[in-house]
């Protein structure tokens, strides 16, 4: 029987993990801090072992047709990925799919192995909620692509209650500081839109909230222009807008001006010393507390025009509060993950360097489990 080599016990790791062992797999567990993940798991029954991390351990225990998972820093996901390689091993991870990532396409189709990424939430869910609306669109009699279509994917890790700086962190700043430094490219009335500063692009964005409509503000991140054909909007269908980015609270870029303002003016022969430096008080100041509770919002919608009228238009919003089982972000993170990994196990995800699947039964597996974990969600149809 093909066990599980679960690599990294992180914030955004644990629910998942649980997950997998309570649902009767054999699992081996590696972390740096091996008493970490030992006392993670303390309340557990089940086929578990914790070993130290190192690439060493897992090549000594992985065996053809495992599935290994990588909870790791992104820098760790082709190494392990070429390990799993050499190893016959599948390979699972909540991460972007890099270049590097993708040239072990053709090498893993050859050995018929599954490896799968963004499967978390952002990417992840938000892309299961893009293949829902797209599939249901293309299969409604208001399809034609004659039609113009706009696309907006905003998804954000908050606090739950919003303090003077709009933001809380559960992990080390910097890599949000970096992100601001990021060029983003999406479509916007038609026409490539690129940006290079993010907080010059914010906007005020309208979520219909259980207790009334709610602003929040968003800009776009990354590039989005792979995702069209991703979610198979790229045969034909006229782009009007198509945005993934990322949503924040309301007042967020003006509590954050003086940041811009730096990140805006750093010499580069010191931008890395001191976003280290930003990056360690902003972790002193506006950390999460032991036991306080973060928040996750993610929306996906899908607006159709002709030429005179809006004939479609739909929106998934998903809302999420921490609970006894974990933060919002590990649940949402991790326990996506893990059901990648159950369906790599079950020969329901095609070999090769995949993203979260888009077929139907999958893609509703994924909702139905984010539906579960969460406060608040909803397919809203705006025209009923």
């Amino acid at each position: 029987m093909a066990k599980i080599h679960w690599l990294g016990t992180g914030l955004s790791a644990i629910p998942g993990l649980k997950m997998l062992i309570e649902n009767g797999h054999t699992v081996l567990v590696y972390n740096r801090t091996v008493e970490k993940a030992i006392k993670a798991l303390s309340d557990l029954k089940g086929d578990y072992q914790v070993f130290p991390f190192s690439l060493h351990s897992v090549e000594e225990n992985v065996a053809a047709g495992d599935v290994v998972v990588s909870m790791l820093p992104g820098n760790f996901h082709v190494p392990v990925a070429e390990l799993c390689l050499s190893l016959n091993a599948h390979f699972v991870s909540s991460s972007y799919i890099s270049d590097e990532m993708r040239a072990l396409n053709d090498a893993a189709k050859e050995k018929n192995l599954c490896f799968v990424n963004e499967v978390g939430l952002d990417p992840g869910i938000d892309h299961s909620m893009s293949h829902a609306l797209v599939d249901e669109y293309k299969n409604s009699p208001k399809f034609s692509a004659d039609n113009e279509h706009s696309f907006l994917s905003y998804c954000g890790g908050l606090s739950d209650v919003p303090n003077d700086f709009c933001y809380k962190f559960s992990w080390s700043p910097l890599g949000v500081l970096k992100a601001l430094m990021s060029t983003s490219v999406s479509i916007r009335n038609g026409d490539v839109y690129t940006v290079t500063k993010p907080w010059e692009s914010v906007e005020l964005y309208p979520l219909p909230m259980p207790w009334g409509e709610d602003e929040f503000e968003v800009y776009p991140n990354r590039d989005s222009l792979p995702f069209i054909e991703q979610y198979q909007m790229d045969d034909g269908l006229q782009i009007k807008q198509f945005v993934r980015g990322t949503l924040r609270y309301k007042g967020w870029k003006n509590a954050w001006r003086d940041i811009f303002s730096e990140v805006d003016t750093l010499d580069a022969s010191i931008a890395e010393a001191r976003l280290k430096e930003i990056s360690d008080d902003l972790w002193d100041r506006y950390s999460y507390t032991d036991g306080e509770v973060d928040r996750v919002i993610l929306t996906v919608e899908l607006k159709v025009e002709n030429d005179t009228e809006v004939v479609w238009h739909k929106q998934y919003l998903m809302d999420t509060l921490g609970n006894d089982n974990g933060s919002a972000m590990a649940q949402l993170v991790s326990c996506s993950v893990s059901l990648a990994v159950e369906a790599v196990l079950g020969n329901e995800i095609s070999s090769g360097v995949t993203a979260a699947p888009h077929q139907t039964k999958l893609v509703s597996r994924w909702l139905d489990q984010a539906e579960d974990i969460s406060d608040h969600f909803v397919l809203i149809d705006h025209l009923n």
